[in-house]
């Protein structure tokens, strides 16, 4: 009886992890109307990376002295936020924020996936298989259309939201090596360690200075910056610790309904009758991968 409202303490945890990624897209979406996609993302990692190292100083928390440590937030950085924040933001300016989470939350198929062929420690079921042909059917179903009218700009932009989930699905493997560490250091270590990357990136193909963004695109990344990057990854880190694999996948399946919706609130989007087909299959397929065995 006494781990229940921890058990219970982690699962809200997990549901608001799911809402602040889920509402992502959508805040992705109305960013890139008047922000550059890398811009948009080197801002998004520097300022949830200030907020939070400001927020460990005021802790009294000390950051890790080892350059080992250092090195790992760096990949961790590429796997979880450069590569695919930046994925995402350019696809997101041809495809819909719905559809954009409905194919981002195949990440625990990739991550089975790649313990399989890589790390070799989770062992091949009949139910696993039948969630990754279930999902990987999803995907197929989603981009179907684009497909049989050819290679289209739509197509490269829901493939290149493949390829960051695919990003994510290793970093949540290398994620699990930060066991130990508060979980504050590795969400703001990756993210600084992003925008060190990103920033220079960004001032050599986007010239920001020139830019004029909304106040819609402005609001939008900053609600990205502080809940849906610093606030998401300390929970998610936290989740990695305390949830081990279920806290690092089942939010991919929660926030695909929370995603979906505020897309077709907030945006008025509407998925095709094969996109909604589709989901269903990821829905099943990662469900299939994730669920405990009892």
């Amino acid at each position: 009886m006494s781990g229940q409202p921890s058990i219970a303490r982690e699962l809200v945890l997990l549901l608001a992890l799911s809402t602040l990624w889920g509402a992502s897209y959508t805040l992705i979406r109305i960013g890139v109307e008047t922000i550059p996609p890398v811009t948009l993302i080197a801002a998004r990692t520097l300022i949830a990376g200030l907020l939070l190292a400001g927020l460990i100083r005021a802790r009294g928390i000390s950051w890790p002295r080892n350059a080992a440590m250092w090195r790992r937030f760096v990949v961790q950085a590429g796997l979880n936020s450069v590569v695919p924040f930046t994925l995402i933001a350019w696809a997101e300016q041809v495809t819909d924020a719905g559809l954009a989470t409905i194919l981002n939350s195949t990440s625990p198929i990739f991550t089975f996936l790649l313990t399989v062929c890589v790390t070799h420690h989770e062992p091949v079921t009949s139910r696993k298989l039948v969630g990754v042909v279930a999902g990987l059917a999803g995907i197929c179903l989603i981009i179907g259309v684009q497909a049989l009218s050819g290679l289209g700009h739509a197509l490269w932009a829901q493939l290149a939201i493949v390829a960051a989930t695919i990003c994510y699905a290793g970093a949540a493997i290398v994620g699990k090596g930060f066991k130990g560490l508060d979980p504050m250091l590795p969400a703001a270590g990756s993210l600084l360690a992003g925008s060190a990357v990103l920033i220079p990136l960004a001032l050599l193909v986007d010239h920001p200075w020139s830019l004029a963004p909304s106040q819609r695109s402005t609001f939008a990344l900053l609600a990205l910056s502080v809940f849906s990057t610093a606030l998401a990854l300390v929970i998610y880190f936290r989740l990695l610790q305390t949830l081990g694999s279920i806290g690092a996948t089942a939010q991919s399946y929660l926030r695909v309904p929370i995603g979906v919706a505020i897309g077709v609130i907030v945006l008025g989007e509407r998925l095709s009758p094969t996109a909604w087909l589709g989901l269903a299959c990821v829905l099943a397929g990662v469900i299939a991968m994730t669920l405990p065995a009892r």
